[in-house]
């Protein structure tokens, strides 16, 4: 293989503080990949389209739903204490945020749910560059959260000098489900039973053969889609003045190839980049705002359809007791709780949803003295916003949910709202000496988060 010695010379990094420096200088390992990299396989979360893109670096989806986030991990574990978090620190447009998940469920199942900031809701068309740091010396700028690497993210941006310029991307895709579990057809079903029983237990054997039924159902078929997906972002950049500027808009709705999981977000993005005094004084302005809602599907649904009995249909023609399902039942015709339910129930009777709306907005100012121009200030200002909030439905005729004491059913919610202030100022000294040169830093940085549950 034949090393690409070009990726050296061209990614900028921008390290802590906004100092942008060539990855040949630096310290410690880093990597970039540019926009035109991350939109080649048009991935909705942005995290999934590095997969492959990042040496070292290990990319492993949350759950499996179309709406759900990705965990990286950079240079392996780091800790395998379980109380101890092995995810990077990220950065978006120079505010740390707070990328955690929560884990909200009910019923006969438990899904992960993004309901604080995600890095995943970032629309992919906004995104300009993603770089990697790796390695300890990360955490000089940015202390012990960048222990575990840190993923800068950089959004596009308007230029002076050209007229306004549109631009619009729209993507369709459709997902299928790679492999299938191997399972008894209902013919092989029944003659396992046939083969199980000998002539010495034939009131046995009647019990069992008065149960088989006469369909012949793929449970697997039943549960898993075709997930198309759509996706559309549009833009409006250029220069209006001194004040180059970008405006954005997507829009994103995706299946999963479990049957009921949907994921929707629509997403919005604002960057103004002023400069003033012969460019003496750097103004920029980030706005980002997303909502996105779920429709989370039982995962519990893939293990039943390996275990059902595909004698048996879909839907009970005889019965609506359990919403027309097909259920395992006992002699008073109450749910039997040591057989499987029927996955598609699981599916269907179960309303799972969740609705997450934030905000990420920064302000940073950058001066260079004009008595000193080896000096430059700079504070950033940074608020990161979200509220999370999400219902469990489940009505009191499932099976899965029978309860005949209490009456049965799932009626849950929950909701969670995160807030990250951020304030950083610093001075900047640089000065070369041909050859050699001489950089002097110093600066405060304070944060602030808050978790309301």
């Amino acid at each position: 293989m034949n090393p690409d010695s070009k990726q050296l010379q061209e990614v900028i990094v921008t390290t802590g503080f906004g100092i942008s420096r060539q990855q040949k200088a630096l310290g410690y390992a880093a990597q970039g990949v540019n926009s035109e990299e991350l939109n080649i396989n048009r991935q909705p979360n942005i995290l999934n389209a590095l997969q492959g893109k990042i040496a070292g670096a290990t990319i492993s989806s949350v759950g499996g739903g179309p709406g759900q986030g990705a965990n990286i991990r950079i240079r392996g574990i780091n800790s395998i204490d379980a109380s101890a978090s092995n995810d990077p620190l990220y950065v978006i447009d120079g505010v740390q945020i707070d990328n955690s998940t929560s884990t909200q469920g009910a019923g006969s199942g438990t899904n992960v749910r993004s309901v604080g900031n995600r890095v995943s809701d970032v629309n992919p068309d906004d995104i300009e560059t993603i770089n990697i740091l790796k390695g300890g010396a990360a955490t000089a700028m940015y202390g012990l959260r960048g222990s575990n690497g840190v993923v800068l993210i950089t959004t596009k941006k308007g230029k002076l000098g050209k007229k306004i310029q549109v631009g619009y991307n729209a993507s369709v895709s459709v997902g299928q489900n790679y492999n299938r579990i191997d399972v008894l057809t209902a013919d092989e079903f029944k003659q396992a039973i046939y083969n199980h029983y000998s002539d010495s237990t034939m009131a046995s054997f009647a019990k069992s053969r008065a149960l088989i039924g006469t369909a012949n159902t793929d449970w697997q078929d039943e549960i898993f889609q075709s997930a198309w997906g759509t996706d559309h972002s549009v833009s409006l950049s250029g220069g209006i003045g001194v004040v180059p500027y970008r405006v954005s808009l997507g829009y994103t709705n995706k299946d999963g190839v479990l049957k009921t999981d949907n994921f929707n977000r629509y997403s919005a993005a604002v960057n103004l980049n002023p400069g003033f005094f012969n460019n003496t004084l750097q103004l920029n302005v980030h706005f980002k705002g997303m909502l996105s809602d779920n429709h989370f599907a039982d995962r519990g649904a893939i293990g039943n359809a390996l275990s059902f009995d595909p004698t048996k249909p879909v839907r009970d023609s005889s019965s609506t007791r359990y919403g027309g399902f097909t259920a395992w039942t006992i002699a008073n015709g109450n749910p039997n709780s040591l057989a499987p339910t029927n996955p598609l129930a699981l599916l269907e009777l179960r309303n799972d949803n969740s609705t997450v709306k934030q905000y990420i907005t920064n302000a940073s100012v950058d001066y260079r003295f004009a008595f000193l121009p080896e000096l430059r200030a700079n504070l950033n200002l940074g608020y990161d916003h979200s509220h999370g909030e999400g219902t469990i439905v489940v009505p009191n005729y499932a099976s899965f949910a029978f309860d005949a004491l209490n009456g049965g059913g799932v009626n849950n919610f929950y909701e969670q709202t995160k807030k990250n202030s951020l304030l950083e100022a610093y001075l900047n000294y640089k000065k070369s000496f041909g050859v050699p040169g001489l950089e002097v830093m110093g600066g405060y940085s304070w944060q602030h988060f808050e978790v309301d549950n």
